[in-house]
């Protein structure tokens, strides 16, 4: 579902905004607001995810707001095309002109609901990874580990849980791990990333994994320089 924020200084267009968006039933419209600083005053009481907002406005230039909304499907609306490179740099799902036209608003809610799939997968934990078999989906609960591989220390070993292990290509430990979900994953040395959730027991050497679900137990090397990263990392 799509839960739409308007934001428009001119009165007559956000009426008609509002009129064509009430014909989509897949689209929730939260509020309306014709000053920008009015809605910024209110942000962070809305429950929303998308934005159709102008970009000339008085005092706020919609640009400027986008940058505030992160986390929100951008679509920006205006009667100039000079502010469309402006708009996608900003990584906005799309960019109407006016005057509005139904079948085009469809197509931009489309996208906005894309974009709301997509970064809500990736906060339950879903990441994509080039693999030795093309884009792969992985859901990171079920990782168990993930080790540098032997033959090409660009690719990754991913051990998993629940099905295939995976051969993530030509990315680095850190990169993995900004997009594991935060907490939940730790480096133990130059060559191991572990899901914590696996850890079974450890000492100042060595850190146990049990394999769910199998009875594998892996010894890891706990490496001292990752050693009181790991030890504080366990702790809930």
């Amino acid at each position: 579902m799509i839960r739409c924020i308007l934001l428009d200084d001119e009165l007559p267009s956000l009426s008609y905004l509002q009129a064509l968006c009430g014909n989509f039933k897949d689209v929730e419209i939260v509020k309306s607001f014709n000053n920008p600083q009015k809605f910024l005053d209110q942000v962070d009481k809305l429950d929303f995810n998308t934005c159709v907002m102008d970009i000339l406005m008085p005092n706020l230039n919609g640009l400027d707001i986008a940058k505030l909304l992160p986390n929100k499907a951008i679509i920006f609306s205006t009667a100039y095309k000079e502010f469309a490179a402006d708009a996608f740099d900003l990584h906005a799902v799309d960019y109407l002109r006016k005057p509005y036209q139904a079948d085009r608003l469809q197509i931009a809610f489309d996208k906005a609901m894309k974009w709301i799939i997509a970064n809500t997968e990736s906060s339950e934990g879903i990441i994509e990874l080039n693999s030795n078999q093309g884009k792969t989906r992985i859901t990171a609960s079920q990782i168990a580990y993930i080790e540098v591989a032997d033959h090409d220390r660009r690719d990754k070993y991913i051990k998993m849980t629940d099905g295939p292990d995976i051969l993530a290509k030509n990315i680095s430990l850190d990169e993995i791990m900004m997009l594991l979900p935060a907490g939940k994953f730790c480096r133990i040395n130059r060559r191991n990333v572990i899901a914590l959730a696996t850890v079974s027991s450890y000492t100042a050497q060595y850190v146990i994994c049990k394999i769910k679900g199998t009875s594998a137990m892996i010894k890891l090397t706990l490496s001292a320089p990752y050693r009181d990263h790991f030890i504080n990392s366990l702790v809930v």
